[in-house]
């Protein structure tokens, strides 16, 4: 389970540390990789191989006719870019994925469960502002929470 908050910086070869902490989630066979790639939100996701193997599987079944399932077929599996984990902990952002996510050099490493959201620092604060008022004004249609015991 990948919980918690990270702040980090890409170096000019476009590579970030992956925290020491989630390191060994991402080895399997002795070699340290993950996958990364686009969110309709303009951030990246990063799965653990696995995971990411049962989301493509999933992906690839969705109808290939249907509008909005082409849309996350191409995004998800289009920007899909597997990277290793080198012995210092760092991974490759991709540029295409850097450029799609407003990625520069101040990243926010959001974990989510079974993946990490990864945010450019700037479009991630922007966001949470947002995200902020819009709760604090409307809580009125929040079925989602509804069910949920804290």
């Amino acid at each position: 389970m990948f919980k918690g908050i990270s702040n980090l910086s890409i170096d000019t070869k476009g590579r970030a540390s992956m925290p020491q902490r989630y390191r060994a989630d991402f080895t399997t066979k002795n070699k340290s990789k993950l996958v990364i790639t686009a969110d309709k939100d303009k951030c990246l996701l990063i799965y653990t191989q696995s995971n990411w193997s049962a989301i493509e599987k999933k992906l690839s079944n969705l109808p290939s006719y249907n509008k909005e399932a082409r849309f996350i077929q191409r995004l998800l599996i289009g920007y899909a870019t597997e990277s290793e984990i080198d012995s210092q902990g760092r991974f490759l952002i991709p540029s295409p994925l850097r450029e799609y996510a407003g990625i520069q050099k101040k990243i926010v490493l959001l974990g989510q469960g079974n993946k990490f959201e990864l945010w450019s620092e700037a479009v991630w604060n922007k966001n949470m502002k947002s995200w902020l008022v819009s709760q604090t004004n409307d809580d009125s249609n929040n079925n989602a929470l509804s069910e949920l015991k804290l």
